[in-house]
């Protein structure tokens, strides 16, 4: 680090010695999933502000954990979700939230551009292994959609999903996910996701009262019927036909994504104006990510909240017997695939 920034950069080895220096007055923890939660308590322990990398955790008894220090602290808590800073995603979810669309009925979620080859797998002995990294597809890529899918939609009551576990990878954790929810309103919602699949698709559906909605390819298209779908069905004595539609397409704008966070965390810091995510929301990603996993291996419906007790001892029978990659990972050329 000094060797590359000058001896007037301070290097700390460890968060031990970072903490116990009292030199900086906020941390941003990004290292293995694990680590997050007891690094984010030891730092407002040590009356830091903290912003954690995604996920929150691996597991929702940890991140609770978490967010109960950040109750009892004054410091500011964030979470690195970026795309949350996405123009396309506040439109949407200021659509939702505004009662344009009335109460929604499905939503339809499908992630699944997040194509790795093995070799991004055997480029870390912890990747993709219950030990190292707690889980795969649902730990590592989709954080940001599943915190994106309820931040907009909301979080649903019950979740029955099916995860496939080293379907398209030698690895033990899942890499291809199909989970169907179902919320308190009575609407349901599909969440399908792989690293295995190419070409992929991004495409967040939202089927409400007065109309559909999609996100794709970073445009919000609206498709608003003219009345709503619930007083037509009672009312319109002809059998066939449906609600006239109008359709418009709404352009998001980009955002700033990580540097957007980033910048609001500081400025929360410095004057107290609201985070765009904060970290205790964290918690909600893990809660769905946890509740698919514990569905596909009880073979069954998992409520919201997911009984944090069973995941737990499901988890550890997994870790118990992963195993971590002997050779420690292998060189991962990345030339040309940015």
């Amino acid at each position: 680090m000094q060797d590359k920034y000058g001896v007037g950069v301070q290097a700390i080895a460890g968060a031990d010695a970072l903490f116990a220096a009292q030199c900086v007055d906020a941390v941003i923890v990004a290292t293995p999933h694990y680590f997050h939660p007891p690094l984010v308590i030891q730092a407002f322990e040590n009356g830091l502000h903290a912003m954690s990398e995604k996920p929150a955790g691996v597991y929702t008894r940890q991140v609770r954990e978490m967010n109960e220090a950040a109750a009892k602290s004054d410091r500011v808590f964030g979470m690195m979700f970026n795309q949350r800073a996405r123009g396309e995603h506040q439109k949407l979810k200021s659509l939702v939230e505004s009662g344009e669309l009335g109460p929604i009925q499905r939503t339809i979620y499908i992630i699944n551009n997040w194509f790795r080859a093995q070799s991004y797998y055997d480029s870390g002995g912890w990747r993709a292994t219950w030990a190292g990294e707690g889980g795969g597809v649902l730990a590592n890529q989709c954080p940001h959609n599943l915190d994106l899918w309820q931040w907009i939609c909301g979080m649903p009551q019950r979740v029955r999903a099916f995860c496939r576990f080293g379907q398209y990878h030698d690895i033990e954790v899942e890499d291809d996910v199909t989970a169907y929810v179902e919320y308190e309103n009575g609407a349901t919602g599909i969440f399908i996701t792989s690293t295995g699949e190419a070409p992929g698709t991004n495409r967040l559906e939202i089927s409400a009262d007065r109309g559909k909605v999609v996100l794709e390819g970073g445009k919000i298209t609206f498709w608003r019927t003219t009345e709503s779908a619930s007083k037509f069905l009672e009312e319109w004595p002809h059998g066939f036909g449906s609600p006239e539609v109008w359709k418009c397409e709404i352009l998001g704008g980009g955002g700033e994504e990580h540097k957007g966070i980033t910048q609001n965390w500081v400025q929360a810091i410095r004057t107290g104006s609201p985070l765009l995510a904060a970290g205790t929301e964290g918690i909600n990603g893990v809660e769905l990510s946890n509740a698919m996993l514990l569905s596909t291996w009880t073979d069954d419906w998992v409520h919201i909240p997911v009984d944090e007790d069973l995941y737990y001892e499901e988890l550890q029978k997994r870790v118990a017997t992963s195993k971590e990659k002997e050779e420690g990972g292998k060189v991962m050329d990345v030339q040309g695939t940015f």
